[in-house]
Parts: C-alpha cells; structure tokens; sequence
C-alpha cells in the first residue's frame, strides 16, 4: 500500500434553485459549465456522490475505496471500530442566493427505522454574509406539535420560527430535530453526519422551471421535530489567536477554529482519529514527516490518523476549521 499523505479531493457541484456564484466569486471554484452553485461537497462518501482524490500518488482513488483498504490508519482505530467502513462525515460549502427551504433532520433512530441510514446533526460556519442577511434555527416561542401543526396547515409556520442575524464568523450548531434554514446572502461551510436525509417543510411557495412545486414532507416531518425552545441558539466561543478554539464538541464530531499569524505544530498523537482542515482565510503550508502540501482559502483537506504530528506554516493571516471525530 501507498504511505498515506493529507489528501485533497476533486470538489463534488451541485446546481441549486437557491444557488448564486460566491463558490466560483469568494471561493475561487470554478464551476463551469453550471449557471448557479448552491454547494459544493468536499468530501463525501454518499453513495453516488463519492468524493475522489485530487493530489498525490493516489490521485484518482475514490475515498470508500480507501476506507476500506486502509481502515485504521486512514480513520483512527476507534472511528474505525465505530463506523467500520462508512467514513462518517460529510463537509459542504453552501451559498445561498435565496432562502432554502425550511428543513429538518431525523435522529439515528428515526433516520435508521425509516431510511435505513445515520441522522444527520450538522453545524454552520459562516463564511461570508452580506448586510442583513440571516437565518432561521428553533423556536420563537414555546411550542408543542399540536400548536406546529395548527401553524403549518394555516401557512403560518414562519411566524414561529427564531431568525438571527449572521456574520463571519458565527457558528450554528444544528442536531437532529432542530427546525432551520439558510437565509439568502450567506456563504458557509457545513459539517454534518453522512446523511442525505432531509424533510422539507416549507419552500416559500416556489415553483422550479417547469412550474412545479417542490415535495414538502410535513407528515414525516412531525415526529423528528424537537420542539423544546432553547434560551439561545447561537454557538459562543472565544478566538485566541495561534491556537486551538473550540466550536462544537459532540457526540458526531469536534471542531476547533485556528487563526494563525505564526507557525504552529498540531500533535495529534493521543487522538486516535483522522482530521479535517477547511481553510475559510488566507493561505498556509502543511508540513508533515513526508513531505508538505499548500492550502488556501476554499481547500478541504484530510489528515489520516497514521500522521501523528502537522505543522501548519501560514503565507499570509489564515483561518481554518480543525475537525475530528
């Protein structure tokens, strides 16, 4: 087998009603020959949407491929235990020109009584936001499913929900059941489960070029809906600079933030797990004992478990997100 290096892979496009051009503009991804871009995956083990590697002596290698001959040494011997061959997370860039619908995500149990898949608890980072721009997550008020119901058959349901206001740098942490959507004017990156599941509940009345309707999922909807209203919403966190901060810490995955001005060293020797870098700023350079690889803004890169030590050298300010399982 080929020594494992951090791997880059070939960004997945996804042509969205809701899609603009921040992925091609702000990321600098062309996506060519598509009108709008509304995500990118970038790495992704979905079936029919594989994610396949872009750099090095594996290119061409598709990433279920190399969970499967690699195990461990790709994965982290505990994830490895847990997931066996499923690589577990998925990671997207999203740019919403317009409003997505109003969504949720089952749980694992209901995703696997149901679809025979995981659930899917996500977070936002954002990116970039244009003036005013926000976005729905939970509830504005205290809410029981009766009362949810009551609102969506009067067409009420926005009346209800909680909007905030968004700008680089917030974070949203959305576990299953959590109702949401993305507001228009907001580029993110989003780090969820490996999960496809989605139940959409309100599409603003839009119709798509033939003049139909989406399929809304309002019945499936109900019972994966967690109607607790929480007293915030936002995800808090303090930023210091050259080091480690941490964003969200749960049960799927862990993600830190870096802003780094100088050179740092990342010892993941104890952590047993592969690492994920999402650089939303700037430009760096990752050494490690084989060699190095140059990131910038837009690259997603993953680090297998076997590399036990980083180092990321920055060429200019650089922020990016560090996530593990």
């Amino acid at each position: 087998m080929s020594a494992l290096y951090p791997l880059r892979f070939e960004t997945i496009f996804k042509e969205k009603i809701w899609g603009g051009q921040k992925i091609r503009s702000v990321l600098g991804k062309d996506f060519s020959p598509l009108n709008n871009c509304g995500e990118t995956w970038e790495l992704s083990a979905v079936s029919g949407d594989v994610s396949i590697v872009a750099n090095g002596e594996l290119k061409g290698r598709a990433l279920d491929g190399l969970v499967n001959e690699y195990g461990a040494d790709l994965l982290g011997k505990h994830v490895f235990e847990a997931y066996g061959s499923e690589f577990p997370l998925l990671i997207k860039f999203l740019d919403a020109n317009d409003d997505l619908s109003v969504q949720v995500h089952p749980d694992d149990e209901l995703a696997g009584q149901r679809h025979g898949s995981k659930g899917k608890t996500e977070m936002w980072y954002i990116i970039q936001a244009d003036e005013g721009a926000t976005l729905i997550t939970g509830f504005n008020q205290p809410m029981d499913k009766e009362k949810y119901r009551s609102h969506v058959s009067d067409n009420t349901v926005m009346d209800i929900l909680n909007r905030e206001p968004v700008g680089e740098g917030d974070v949203f942490f959305i576990p299953a059941g959590r109702i949401h959507t993305i507001g228009r004017g907001i580029l993110l990156a989003e780090i969820q489960q490996t999960s496809d599941v989605t139940y959409r509940i309100y599409d603003f009345d839009r119709k798509d070029a033939n003049g139909n309707s989406r399929e809304l999922h309002n019945d499936q909807a109900v019972d994966a809906i967690d109607y607790k209203t929480y007293d915030t919403y936002r995800t808090e966190y303090t930023e210091k600079q050259d080091s480690s901060n941490t964003l969200v810490d749960s049960k799927y995955f862990v993600t830190n933030k870096l802003f780094l001005n100088k050179t740092i060293t990342r010892d993941y020797s104890g952590l047993d797990s592969f690492v994920i870098y999402i650089c939303t700023e700037g430009k760096a350079n990752i050494k490690y004992p084989m060699g190095e690889q140059s990131v910038q803004k837009g690259d997603v890169y993953l680090i297998p478990a076997s590399i036990d030590e980083i180092l990321i050298e920055p060429e200019t300010k650089v922020k990016m997100l560090e996530v593990w399982v």
